[in-house]
């Protein structure tokens, strides 16, 4: 897999996209700038956004493709700072208790690694951070605008909320939208958004 998205990343062009998923930028800015994680950040379009922002930017991947035009974006827009761990995301050694918010946008797991991973990262936020999710849902295998084609690895509203169910839900949605996020995210799309923030004791 990891193999894959390096191939994926290899191309000179942003492959996702140079700005962030819509839903991303609409929740952050409602938020007051601290320390975000990113896991699963690939190219860096919402950790380059964020950082832009007055975020406190920690991103992950294991793509080295991803790291190095992630780099590359950050320096194009004012060199700005954001600290990219090169590294699985369900291995990495996440703080307990210590980012203010988390986004994970389009990131499928498996189901034996999907709540694990959830759980580690619900862990890593600090009490009153809050978490930011859009995925695909199963509806998405009737579309050609991206996603993983195993029906296993994409999520309902249900999934999600069963998840983090620790947390204060504040929005969940599924809807078609329609994806402007580069070539692999194009065209209408069956989607799980969901905002949550982790009570404060």
């Amino acid at each position: 897999m990891k193999q894959f998205w390096n191939e994926r990343y290899q191309q000179s062009e942003y492959v996702y996209g140079e700005n962030p998923n819509g839903f991303f930028r609409e929740k952050l800015l409602k938020l007051l700038p601290g320390s975000i994680l990113l896991p699963g950040e690939g190219e860096g379009r919402n950790a380059v956004w964020a950082a832009r922002q007055g975020w406190k930017v920690t991103a992950i991947d294991y793509s080295e493709a991803a790291r190095s035009k992630a780099l590359a974006l950050a320096e194009r827009h004012g060199g700005v700072a954001i600290d990219y761990h090169l590294d699985d995301i369900d291995s990495f050694p996440y703080p307990k208790d210590h980012f203010d918010a988390a986004a994970l946008i389009f990131i499928h797991h498996s189901p034996e690694m999907r709540l694990i991973t959830h759980r580690k990262i619900m862990d890593a936020l600090k009490p009153g951070g809050y978490i930011i999710v859009e995925a695909f849902t199963p509806e998405q295998l009737n579309y050609n605008s991206g996603g993983p084609k195993n029906p296993e690895m994409l999520y309902t509203a249900e999934i999600l909320c069963s998840d983090f169910a620790s947390l204060n839900i504040l929005f969940v949605d599924v809807a078609i939208h329609t994806l402007d996020e580069g070539k692999h995210h194009s065209g209408p799309a069956s989607t799980v958004r969901l905002f949550a923030q982790k009570p404060s004791d």
